[in-house]
């Protein structure tokens, strides 16, 4: 059973830490976003306002970064919960 609880508290770290990650990301783009372009990152593709150059840009830089935060996140947390093998003995 510990085995168990162990595997569910691993699964629920893993979740928090990518939750975080992927925030904290879409936070970051967004401000470098409007601080590049001078205005808001388009939220409704089909607003007439919204050029479709500006809305596929959006799209390419929030997706991309995302999910290499997603990845990272998921990987750092899968490479921490994993047993560290104990050094070997000197005779």
């Amino acid at each position: 059973m510990s085995k168990k609880r162990s595997d569910s508290n691993g699964k629920l770290v893993a979740a928090l830490a990518t939750t975080s990650a992927v925030f904290l990301a879409r936070k970051v783009i967004t401000i470098v976003w409007t601080r590049t372009t001078g205005k808001q990152p388009p939220t409704d593709p089909a607003d007439p306002s919204v050029s479709v150059l500006q809305a596929l840009s959006w799209a390419v830089v929030a997706g991309v970064t995302i999910e290499a935060a997603r990845v990272f996140a998921t990987r750092a947390t899968a490479r921490r919960a994993q047993p560290q093998a104990s050094a070997p003995e000197s005779s």
